[in-house]
């Protein structure tokens, strides 16, 4: 066992003797030590109850016969940091989040990993810790939120976020906000829909690198609770039989995440997540391979913000497998990949069933017969744009109109409550970039406000930044190379006319090679927005969106 080199021995007295200290005994220290990653605080809502899921995942380890050693990690939550400086640190905070677990198990020579994550962040970045170590593991998720109730209807945080935009044009009043904020959000969990964190979860069933149901079931009920001491239980099962992340994490599920991803209309920063995944388990995928795999790929799910559909709903209609089966049936996902059960995906879903098909739709009945996601190509992104297509009215899938131009998310949301941007208008929101942010921030407050105010359907948003998994409407970010990086995004003027249509896969401004040329030898890039602390050293070492916004290298 890997912690024999803290524990076994004449010469490791005094590493026996410190961990005595602790309370173990010698039958604990005996066992396996499993670490358990613990990421709860007290700010983050999906949060609340990792203590409780945390005790469970222990409790199945010490019943399957290992000792659980507890550890935290650091997470921020992208809604309370939206809109601010503070969400310059959320893509930021995943290395920290991975290099911290490294340091964690690599110092104290655990046999297994266990992480209890929820969260936009915090999974990502406990999947680049499990690939790079490679130690025996699994995600215990937090699970999604319950939709909130307000007058006999359903609503979620998005609502709040669009309804700062309808009291702007008067369309609801503060006393009507006033009654969203308070019901939006009723429990404890990732926020109800198929926003970023519940997209994380729902890829790790997809990966297999979490169990069944994590990705589904409700933050709230005792089945969560259940499933974290199956998957305590299970992880010594992963370790007897050394069953690695370099087992269950490879091409092949790879791929399956991103059939899932497009099968569901997750959201769009699951690309950068995902890219960076593979990077790390040393996977060769890009930004075409994606293309490829939405190609073919149909959308069976819509749910929030694509549709009306909650977290809960998939849940009560069969869940991830359910949706895996559908794929299967026309072989969209490889069914002979490993997973953290230890048995093969094909086995996994032997039970699975697609039990409400207006929540599921059946593989020969999609919404359309490509992904929920679509990359975008063209003059304005040489290196690709990515845009959750599902979730964009049939009206704006194309679109062409002049462009308004900001340096910042500040500048262009000031605008737009400023009542300055008209229908037609394409928003280039630049140098938000994973460089230019630094830290690529999500843009969910422009662009609710955009369809608050009622201009989903004229208005579109191009950004070499990020928009949240919360976005709907014709939000394009992940334009790459980034304006810091001197991208063509960063030479677009005011009032020159972009162009998109999602089903040619294209986005382009109207300007001329040598136009673009003569714009380049004039170009001026603006000093860095930070220079110091950690966002400093990140936006020296952060690498391009269409890269997954992964770090630097030495041999970089």
């Amino acid at each position: 066992m890997k912690s024999d080199a803290i524990k076994k021995g004449h010469a490791k007295a005094p590493h026996r003797s410190l961990m005595k200290a602790l309370g173990l005994t010698d039958e604990e220290m005996r066992r396996p030590l499993i670490g358990v990653i613990n990421s709860k605080n007290e700010i983050v809502p999906g949060h609340l109850h990792l203590d409780t899921l945390t005790d469970a995942v222990k409790a199945g380890i010490r019943m399957a016969g290992g000792t659980p050693i507890e550890f935290p990690v650091i997470g921020v939550c992208d809604g309370i940091a939206m809109n601010h400086i503070g969400m310059k640190y959320s893509l930021a905070s995943r290395e920290i989040i991975a290099d911290s677990i490294e340091v964690m198990a690599t110092a104290h020579a655990f046999d297994a990993l266990v992480g209890v994550t929820a969260c936009d962040k915090i999974t990502p970045g406990m999947l680049l810790a499990f690939a790079r170590l490679d130690l025996p593991a699994i995600i215990v998720g937090g699970g999604p939120m319950l939709p909130g109730r307000l007058r006999g209807r359903s609503l979620d945080l998005i609502d709040v976020f669009e309804g700062v935009g309808q009291l702007k044009t008067g369309r609801i009043s503060a006393c009507e906000l006033k009654d969203i904020e308070d019901a939006a959000c009723p429990s404890c969990g990732s926020c109800a829909g198929m926003f970023t964190a519940n997209s994380m979860s729902c890829l790790c069933e997809a990966i297999g690198i979490a169990l069944p149901g994590n990705g589904s079931v409700p933050a709230v009920y005792s089945e969560r609770v259940r499933m974290a001491k199956e998957s305590g239980m299970r992880i010594m099962e992963l370790l007897e039989r050394d069953i690695r992340p370099s087992d269950i994490i490879t091409k092949k599920s790879i791929e399956n995440a991103f059939a899932m991803d497009m099968a569901l209309g997750c959201s769009t920063n699951t690309v950068l997540h995902v890219l960076a995944l593979a990077t790390e388990a040393g996977i060769d995928v890009g930004l075409e391979d994606i293309d490829r795999i939405s190609k073919k790929t149909p959308n069976l799910c819509r749910l929030r913000p694509g549709g009306d559909h909650y977290l809960v709903d998939l849940y009560e209609a069969g869940g991830v497998p359910a949706v895996m089966k559908e794929l299967a049936k026309k072989k969209l996902v490889h069914t002979d990949v490993i997973t953290a059960t230890g048995k093969k995906l094909s086995e996994n879903l032997k039970k699975a069933e697609n039990i409400d098909k207006t929540v599921i739709r059946p593989i020969n009945k999609p919404y359309t017969k490509t992904g929920g996601l679509t990359v975008l190509w063209g003059n304005l992104a040489p290196d690709g744009a990515v845009v959750k297509s599902s979730a964009v009215a049939e009206s704006m899938q194309s679109h062409s109109g002049p462009a308004r131009v900001f340096n910042s998310e500040e500048s262009a949301y000031k605008a737009i409550l400023g009542g300055k941007i008209k229908a037609g208008d394409v928003v280039v929101i630049r140098y938000e970039g994973p460089r230019g942010g630094p830290g690529m921030r999500e843009m969910l407050s422009p662009t609710s406000a955009v369809i608050g105010m009622g201009l989903g359907e004229t208005v579109s948003l191009i950004t070499d930044g990020r928009f949240s998994g919360g976005t709907r409407g014709a939000a394009i970010g992940h334009v790459s190379p980034e304006a810091m990086a001197g991208g063509p995004i960063a030479l677009v003027k005011e009032g020159d006319v972009i162009s998109f249509d999602m089903k040619k896969r294209r986005i382009s401004v109207a300007l001329s090679d040598e136009e673009l040329e003569t714009r380049r030898a004039k170009l001026k890039l603006p000093k860095p927005k930070i220079t110091a602390g950690y966002l400093g050293r990140y936006a020296q070492m952060v690498r391009s969106a269409n890269l997954g916004a992964v770090l630097k290298t030495i041999d970089d």
